[in-house]
């Protein structure tokens, strides 16, 4: 199993954990925040990079 597919399938199996314990609206917030606040903390350069790379991987 790639490093990818490892990291998916964690967010999935969060992603029910949390639908669980927690109402629908509250795991939402939660599942579409944490990755937003981690890309807002990244340094202008890093998001370029970033940027960068997503656009050379989807043009494969």
């Amino acid at each position: 199993m790639s490093k990818n597919a490892k990291i998916a399938a964690g967010g999935v199996a969060a992603g029910i954990i949390l639908l669980i314990w927690l109402p629908w609206w509250a795991a939402l917030l939660i599942v579409l925040g944490v990755p937003t606040a981690a890309y807002l903390m990244l340094d202008p350069s890093q998001r370029r990079r970033l940027r960068r790379v997503t656009r050379k991987e989807i043009g494969r």
